[in-house]
């Protein structure tokens, strides 16, 4: 599960970095603009989580019950929630779109070329959560292939709508930050049409039923108990990273770009371990839902180590191959620069993530997740303060914001961990004794 994990999210993250490579080519104005708009799109990935999150905790503890028309009702039900959820993004990306980029932006292009990029891909965005419920629900089976496929389609898809929009290949006709957004929206419409026939032809165990799309309170309000804690999680994360753009807004559109294009290269290397830990979750949640506890231990156990073991090679990694790195986005030595330093100094974190990652995903497969919210606040007062402190220093510099990330993300894990502790003794104690009859 792992491994076809790792591919599908590497396809999903290659659509941000695809779309960063391109308009790299058009300068680093460009470039910082398409990176303060990211964090919007990161925004919506925190949204995504919700209904992600939530659906596949769900239909793994049905499927692990034998439940199959739990498992039914819940997919239909997340169906319909994310076509709720769609036409929200829609109106709040384009209602926000144009203040946020003039407030975060360093000056007047780069905040024109982020509005042009969200203007593209916000139709894309809103699309979206109807593949992931499809997505959400056959990993909470225990599929993944089928998805993994979707994506690698979708993103070869966006690759070459990305060079003849956003360059101009074969056209002649550029479309700069909105062809990089367009081609996004298009590959996901293709994507949600792709997924959308595997499910009326192939899928068996679950399938559309038009009287269970009438909304469910009780489905929706455990959904979002459950999904609501992980949104939230990405949302603070979005948060700190809005945070660290406009503290450094005054280094000017090469410091952001070098930051955009740096967290692009983090986000690639962080997958094994991401992979690794968000496969514990749904085998987790089968097996919470068939009341065998030492099999949910025996998972974390397996899932924090290999992360751990990944996460510190690709740390020694880091040390020497930062700039080599950084050269498959951007040549500008000015970008590089600022990109590899921050590689170099918050690799140093990438264990405490694989421990942040493992606790996250077991806690969905134990359909609690409101204890990773204590974890994440702590990080962001935390970080916010001292680096709002520190930007109106007079020696203010870039490092001190990427050391500052490092020893708040050390506290993250350290109470993510703790916190996990916790409810393994409230819930997996007693969990293989008999159920009691309703």
């Amino acid at each position: 599960m792992s491994t076809q994990m790792f591919i599908g999210m590497a396809v999903q993250v290659t659509y941000f970095v695809t779309d960063l490579k391109f308009v790299s080519i058009l300068g680093n104005d460009i470039a910082a603009g398409f990176s303060v708009a990211g964090n919007l799109w990161f925004f919506v990935l925190a949204l995504t989580q919700i209904l992600n999150v939530g659906t596949a905790a769900m239909v793994s503890h049905a499927v692990g019950a034998q439940q199959h028309e739990r498992a039914n009702l819940v997919f239909n039900q997340s169906l319909m929630l994310s076509v709720f959820m769609g036409l929200f993004v829609l109106v709040l990306l384009y209602a926000v779109a144009r203040p946020y980029m003039h407030m975060e932006a360093a000056d007047a292009v780069v905040a024109q070329a982020g509005i042009d990029y969200l203007v593209g891909v916000t139709p894309g965005l809103g699309i979206q959560f109807l593949m992931i419920s499809m997505f959400a629900t056959l990993r909470g089976t225990g599929i993944v292939k089928p998805t993994m496929i979707i994506q690698l389609i979708t993103v070869g898809l966006n690759i070459l709508f990305a060079a003849v929009l956003t360059l101009g290949w074969l056209t002649g006709k550029p479309y700069g930050a909105f062809g990089a957004g367009l081609a996004t929206t298009l590959a996901t419409i293709i994507g949600v049409i792709i997924s959308a026939y595997y499910f009326h032809r192939h899928e068996k165990y679950v399938s559309l039923h038009r009287e269970q799309l009438k909304p469910v309170a009780e489905v929706w309000k455990r959904l979002f108990f459950i999904g609501l804690p992980i949104g939230l999680e990405f949302m603070f994360m979005s948060l700190v990273m809005i945070v660290m753009y406009w503290v450094i807004r005054d280094f000017g559109a090469d410091a952001q770009a070098g930051l955009a294009e740096g967290q692009g290269a983090m986000r690639f290397i962080m997958l094994p371990a991401m992979a690794v830990a968000f496969a514990a979750a749904p085998i987790a949640g089968q097996n919470f839902g068939a009341r065998k506890p030492e099999r949910v231990r025996e998972t974390f156990n397996w899932a924090v180590g290999l992360s751990i073991a990944v996460m510190l090679v690709l740390t020694v990694f880091c040390q020497f191959g930062s700039h080599l790195l950084m050269h498959i986005f951007t040549y500008d030595e000015a970008v590089v620069s600022v990109g590899a330093t921050m590689l170099m100094i918050t690799s140093w974190n990438f264990a405490a993530n694989g421990i942040i990652f493992s606790c996250s995903s077991m806690f969905q497969g134990l359909g609690n997740t409101w204890p990773t919210i204590s974890s994440s606040i702590i990080r962001v007062f935390v970080f916010i303060g001292p680096a709002i402190w520190l930007s109106r220093q007079p020696h203010f510099d870039l490092v001190h914001v990427w050391y500052l990330s490092v020893c708040t993300m050390f506290l993250q894990a350290a109470v993510s961990y703790a916190l996990l502790r916790r409810e393994f003794r409230l819930k997996l104690t007693n969990l293989a004794l008999p159920a009691q009859p309703a």
